[in-house]
């Protein structure tokens, strides 16, 4: 890598598999628009090895990492040093490394509230309804009640809907087959499930009901327009893709390492979402 050196500060992104992720491209980008000595690389750790590959990171000089899946949970129990908030929701995106120590935090929040405002949503306007209750749920869902917004979850598996309310008092469950009926009462729809990404099943879900000011978020960014955002846009709804809650979430990690606290900017949208698919690619099998 030219410009490299014995000072160069690397930080990184550690999960399995990890080829796909974009935070090297903005991080980069990033490191570049400041002219800063850093690099930001991939780490590809298989589950199994991630606790020895963290240590050892940790020792080795790195200013610190970003973690995704699915090593985000088992990072949370590794740390030396756990954010509130990352203890709250049970997992760790983001770590900084101190003299061998292992700082954890959840970023995930940060930047999805960062993600609403950017697109003028305050999520504190009025109810918000979450589709799917995996583990990108738990930080919006806590970031929701702390923002004042009364938060309803639905799932296509009830019981772990009620597994993640029991964890977030204050969020009440909302029945999967009358979730598109309670549109009528939401200023926020935000779909936190893996539906729509690409490879995966599209997300059957009505907005027949929706009112006016409903804002649609979605936190696939895989395509960067998914399904449920073009119906959205097509009933004239407010909509807030992904890929800002991507960018907006490193921002913190980013000052951390660097010592820069970064922008999100039409630069970086373009720069990043010029990697990413704009609709989903039809599987042919045949």
């Amino acid at each position: 890598m030219p410009g490299v050196t014995a000072r160069t500060r690397i930080a990184g992104v550690i999960g399995w598999p990890i080829a796909h992720s974009r935070s090297p491209l903005l991080h980069n980008f990033w490191l570049a628009r400041h002219q800063i000595d850093g690099a930001y690389l991939a780490f590809p750790v298989e589950p199994g090895n991630f606790a020895t590959a963290l240590r050892g990171l940790a020792v080795a000089g790195l200013a610190g990492l970003n973690v995704t899946l699915p090593h985000k949970e088992e990072a949370a129990t590794l740390c030396d040093e756990v954010s509130p908030f990352a203890r709250r929701v049970g997992a760790v995106n983001t770590l900084r490394f101190e003299h061998g120590r292992i700082l954890g935090d959840n970023t995930d929040g940060f930047g999805f509230i960062a993600n609403l405002h950017s697109h003028g949503v305050d999520p504190a306007t009025g109810p918000a309804l979450i589709l799917g209750a995996g583990g990108a749920s738990r930080a919006i869902v806590a970031s929701l009640l702390d923002a004042g917004a009364p938060v309803s979850i639905a799932n296509r598996t009830l019981e772990r809907a009620k597994s993640l309310a029991r964890d977030f008092p204050g969020a009440r469950i909302i029945d999967w087959a009358q979730a598109a009926d309670a549109l009528p009462d939401q200023a926020l729809l935000v779909n936190t499930s893996s539906a729509g990404m690409h490879g995966q099943p599209a997300l059957e879900f009505s907005l027949d009901r929706a009112r006016p000011n409903l804002a649609v978020a979605d936190v696939v960014y895989v395509p960067s327009e998914t399904i449920l955002l073009r119906e959205a846009t097509a009933r004239g709804l407010t909509t807030v893709p992904g890929l800002g809650m991507l960018l907006h979430q490193a921002r913190p990690g980013f000052a951390a390492w660097f010592g820069i606290e970064p922008e999100v900017d039409q630069d970086l949208m373009d720069h990043v979402a010029g990697d990413i698919p704009l609709r989903v690619v039809p599987n042919d099998n045949k």
